[in-house]
Order: C-alpha cells, then sequence, then structure tokens
C-alpha cells in the first residue's frame, strides 16, 4: 500500500518515514518516533514568529507539535499521539508550516516585495 492509499491514522514504517522526509521535506529529520525540524532566526523577534505561526497552523489543523523554543531558533516535532506514530496528518502539516516559515514572496514577482535584505529586518535564516 503506498501512502497515498493510507487511512488518517495509519502509521508509517521507519524506512517508510526516511523515504517521504527525502522526497518531501529533505530539511526534515526523523528521531525517537518523531519527524523534526528545526528553523533558525535572527533572534527572539523571529522566533517568536516562528512559533506563532505553528501555533496558528497546528490550531487550524487540530494536530500540534511538540516545540523548543530558543533565543535564535525553533525545533518543531511532529507525531500522531492518537496514533503512536508518524501518519498522513504529520507529513501534511510539516509541509504547510514549511511553506508558510520559508514563502519569500520576492521570489514568486508579484507585488508582495517581501523583507529586505538588511539586518534590522531579517528575522528568518533561509537554508
Amino acid at each position: 500500500m503506498s501512502w497515498r492509499e493510507r487511512k488518517h491514522e495509519e502509521t508509517y514504517t521507519e524506512e517508510e518515514i526516511e523515504s517521504r522526509l527525502k522526497d518531501e521535506l529533505p530539511k526534515w529529520s526523523y528521531e525517537n518516533g518523531w519527524i523534526r525540524r528545526k528553523y533558525k532566526t535572527s533572534g527572539w523577534k523571529g522566533t517568536l514568529m516562528v512559533v506563532n505561526t505553528v501555533g496558528h497552523l497546528a490550531e487550524v489543523a487540530f494536530h500540534h507539535p511538540d516545540l523548543t523554543v530558543s533565543y535564535a531558533f525553533v525545533i518543531v516535532k511532529l507525531m500522531n499521539h492518537a496514533a503512536k506514530g508518524i501518519t498522513n496528518k504529520d507529513f501534511e502539516l510539516a509541509r504547510k508550516i514549511e511553506d508558510v516559515i520559508l514563502w519569500q514572496p520576492a521570489k514568486e514577482g508579484g507585488s508582495l516585495e517581501g523583507t529586505p535584505d538588511d539586518p534590522r529586518f531579517k528575522y528568518i535564516k533561509y537554508d
């Protein structure tokens, strides 16, 4: 059965998790039963913005990560507690977090110019 055919609460094997992360979320890793990602920020303001963004997305999804919060980084860890493993819910929320946190509107060529390339305004350290 492929991951596309899985039920919402069906868990993945470690090998399937590693493969899917490699293909879809290469900056995320699998460690001790969680998929995780460290977002580096340029200080407390950026850290709070990441935490609040992740919090909003998690609440809307009704799927809640564990967070480690420090001055210049946030670690996001996802696992489906009810299923006791990694499910489609974890991958889908990780993808949404990744897309929103790392969004750079200036690269899209629209009217939104993005954060100026100036240390006073930068708050996310893009990979």
